[in-house]
């Protein structure tokens, strides 16, 4: 079970979240939801350990990972929005960096894991700068499942993306589900909340859960009132 307890965040004077607390099990998509500049990022950056809170507890399975930040990088796969990939380098070259500090050979990965699933072997050596948006994407969440993590953290993965793309990455993220892989996915498009277990909505810098009959219309207004 991942349990995020009385998160807060603050920039300066600008407090970017307060008291935020939920949990997420195996095999959950957990969505996200609330206009841009509401806090979800900042939210993720935080429970992937990329950033700092000032307050609030962050566990998995009963260990406390903020006291551990190593763990994060064990336990945690995480695809930010704007893609982390070097232009220069080849697809193959990412993956191998990804790899060096996993336990699993990215050569069997290629042959029959998450990589050869995503279709990256049919373009494993051209360089960043060469890739469609649907492939830079495939590829950071092929770097970010390499080593087998839990916990998987997505930032508006379907983003700037066609409709054919968009739903290849959906598609991923259902048999993610099906692996029982625990999943935070931060969107604003309706078409994500298909995939969600639960969705839970920012609104005063914290989080509430909406009921599971809510309607899409009502999701959306609540969004947009935001």
């Amino acid at each position: 079970m991942f349990e995020v307890s009385h998160l807060a965040k603050r920039y300066y004077k600008n407090q970017v979240l307060k008291d935020v607390s939920f949990t997420a099990a195996p095999g959950e998509c957990i969505g996200l939801i609330g206009p841009n500049g509401c806090g979800k990022s900042t939210l993720l950056q935080i429970v992937s350990g990329m950033l700092k809170q000032d307050q609030g507890t962050i566990c998995f399975d009963g260990e406390e990972l903020t006291k551990k930040s190593g763990r994060f990088s064990q336990l945690i796969g995480y695809v930010p929005q704007a893609n982390p990939l070097f232009d220069d380098m080849t697809v193959y070259d990412h993956l191998a960096l990804w790899y060096s500090s996993s336990p699993y050979s990215l050569e069997q990965d290629l042959t029959d894991g998450f990589p050869a699933r995503l279709g990256i072997v049919s373009f494993l050596d051209k360089k960043v700068c060469e890739l469609s948006g649907g492939m830079k994407k495939r590829l950071s969440l092929a770097c970010s499942l390499a080593n087998r993590p839990p916990l998987v953290f997505l930032d508006e993965p379907a983003a700037a993306l066609d409709l054919v793309c968009k739903e290849e990455i959906r598609s991923y993220v259902r048999e993610l589900k099906e692996e029982g892989k625990t999943i935070l996915l931060a969107t604003h498009e309706e078409a994500d909340f298909d995939l969600c277990s639960r969705l839970l909505l920012f609104h005063d810098k914290t989080l509430t859960e909406l009921p599971p009959d809510t309607p899409i219309e009502e999701i959306v207004r609540r969004i947009e009132s935001r």
